[in-house]
């Protein structure tokens, strides 16, 4: 029997058992992708993160994550949660945690920086749309609104990445973003190339409000999705009509699921073109332990 380490941890709040729970296997070698994947069942938490040695030593660690049922390429709570617990550990894998990390994923290298209160992470790809619009009466009738709740002033229902891609659905105020019921079968019949539906009312210019569903992942709704919400930032800094401002938004979510989250992200614009998009906010310890394997 083998036994490893694992922390878990409250992302994208100041508050235990707010904002979105995350477990991170702190030294995960060993571990195949079955057992990982099992694990991560286990928890049940949106993500579960598997920490690894490097493969250049020059960078911090390889993080796997895991959603219940599949593999990430990257996401956004997850690396946030992950900083933080190393950085309280001090040290991984023999050498000092500092004030700025690089974790290895399947989407790219993550830059990292800590501060005293928050975890900040850099996407770790240029922003992409992915595909065509999607009809605003299709989406609306998967997260179970009305055609006329879904705005198209700024933008249609589109599809972006900075590492992970998801359907971004602008609504025309709060309380259409709490009316939502996602009806599953319809959010599977979406396009493929969205992981999840991130929807969204932008109270003012640097407020956003939001809930993110996540069916094909298999979490029916995500309490703070980073992944999602650097994607927005990147896509709306894009859509802007100055061709240098930088974009600041403070995000709310999880306040329908009792588990409020905030997350503050920051979009870089330079002659027309987003060069990079950030996404950070606190995290609070919750439990740790020992998980054992045969």
């Amino acid at each position: 029997m083998s036994t490893y380490p694992y922390v878990t941890v409250d992302v994208f709040t100041e508050q235990r058992f707010g904002g979105n729970q995350l477990a991170v296997v702190t030294d995960a070698r060993g571990l195949d992708v079955a057992t990982m994947q099992a694990i991560a069942a286990e928890f049940g938490y949106a993500e579960t993160t598997f920490v690894f040695p490097p493969k250049d030593p020059a960078n911090t660690a390889q993080v796997r994550i895991f959603t219940p049922t599949q593999e990430l390429g990257f996401a956004g709570h997850p690396n946030v949660g992950t900083a933080f617990v190393l950085a309280r550990a001090a040290t991984v894998f023999g050498k000092a945690v500092g004030a700025k990390l690089i974790f290895e994923e399947a989407a790219g290298q993550v830059p990292m920086t800590l501060d005293a209160a928050t975890a900040t992470l850099t996407a770790p790809q240029p922003l992409q749309v992915i595909a065509e619009p999607v009809a605003a009466d299709i989406v609306a009738a998967a997260i179970g609104l009305e055609a006329c709740d879904v705005t198209t002033a700024r933008h249609a229902p589109t599809i972006a990445s900075v590492g992970t891609a998801f359907l971004l659905v602008q609504v025309v105020d709060v309380a259409a973003v709490t009316r939502c019921k996602p009806d599953t079968v319809r959010l599977l019949a979406l396009p493929a190339a969205a992981r999840g539906v991130l929807v969204y009312a932008r109270p003012d210019a640097a407020e956003i409000r939001c809930r993110m569903f996540g069916a094909a992942s298999g979490v029916a709704e995500d309490a703070a999705t980073g992944s999602a919400n650097v994607a927005l930032a990147a896509y709306l800094a894009s859509i802007d009509p100055n061709a240098s401002a930088d974009l600041v938004l403070d995000i709310r979510q999880g306040i329908e699921m009792g588990r409020p989250s905030r997350l503050l992200a920051t979009a870089t614009k330079r002659q027309g073109r987003v060069i990079e998009a950030r996404i950070g906010g606190g995290c609070v310890m919750v439990m740790e332990g020992r998980i054992t394997v045969a």
